[in-house]
């Protein structure tokens, strides 16, 4: 089977992390898989914010938590947060976005780590804390969050695949 077809079907939600920090060539790659998603038009409206500081993941999970009314860490113990932004007069922007994440989520997999989209960025990013968050990070302009791809080795067994549902796939010929 094709390696690249082989990791899309293999590649799961990973929702149990080790403490283990990634190593900054592995970050680099998957985040550079992210920058080459297909975007409307060429145009590249996301971007990426790798975070891997202790005290801002803990921050972000925090704000993740209240946004979702839980009290448990919603990144899953996951020492990486890659936060994916687009511009918000990019009519493409979700889309695009979503692109990016699916390749960082496929690129971690390819590097034998686990990753899992975490939602919840677009309401973090509109709290004035969020915004200055992006301010302090040096990113300007208005940008809205599409989502939170988290990193980490997976603790525990590799999750496995729910069967898929019928009638996924309709052909008219």
């Amino acid at each position: 089977m094709n390696e690249i077809i082989k990791g899309i079907l293999e590649r799961r939600s990973v929702r149990k992390y080790k403490p283990d920090m990634v190593p900054r060539e592995l970050i680099d790659q998957i985040v550079e898989a992210g920058t080459y998603a297909a975007s409307g038009k060429g145009k590249q409206s996301p971007i990426i914010v790798a975070v891997t500081d202790k005290a801002t993941r803990d921050r972000l999970a925090e704000m993740n938590r209240e946004i979702m009314g839980v009290k448990s860490d919603t990144f899953y113990g996951a020492p990486v947060v890659l936060i994916v932004l687009a511009e918000k007069d990019s009519p493409h922007r979700v889309y695009d976005g979503s692109l990016v994440m699916g390749n960082l989520m496929l690129a971690a997999h390819a590097l034998g780590l686990g990753s899992c989209w975490i939602h919840r960025a677009r309401q973090e990013f509109e709290t004035e804390e969020g915004k200055e968050m992006l301010k302090k990070w040096g990113i300007e302009g208005e940008y809205e969050g599409i989502g939170h791809c988290i990193l980490g080795y997976p603790d525990g067994p590799e999750p496995k695949a729910h069967p898929r549902k019928p009638n996924y796939v309709y052909y008219v010929e």
